[in-house]
């Protein structure tokens, strides 16, 4: 069974960085992460398979990157110039049976998620 703990959000001004962290026990083939803001649906932000191929919501193309280390067993999400829209609870997913089929997708694709880590960008 895969488990999956984040760990790096918080809360900055605006333009500034953050990077999430998720560490991830069990086999995955699709990871990433999706966001849920209050009163919105939950949408996914970023997704790579094993071999490191990545899809990425158009808002965020040019800002924010993901990556992932098999053998250390974790998942990153490197965030840049982040907007007051991009405050949200943060999860980092993953799918333990499929791989990724683009980032419309991805929300109904993972199977296990994490427990999430609140991101807060201020103006």
């Amino acid at each position: 069974q895969v488990q999956l703990t984040e760990s790096g959000g918080g809360s900055v001004q605006s333009g500034g960085s953050l990077t999430l962290s998720c560490e991830f026990s069990g086999f995955t083939y699709c990871m990433g992460w999706v966001r849920q803001a209050p009163g919105k649906e939950r949408e996914g932000v970023a997704e790579i398979n094993r071999g490191g191929s990545t899809n990425l919501l158009d808002s965020v193309k040019g800002r924010f990157t993901i990556r992932r280390d098999n053998a250390k067993g974790t998942l990153y999400l490197q965030m840049e110039n982040l907007q007051p829209e991009d405050t949200a609870m943060y999860y980092c997913a993953a799918s333990t049976r499929y791989g990724c089929s683009g980032i419309a997708k991805s929300v109904n694709l993972f199977n296990t998620f994490g427990q999430g880590t609140q991101v807060t960008v201020s103006s």
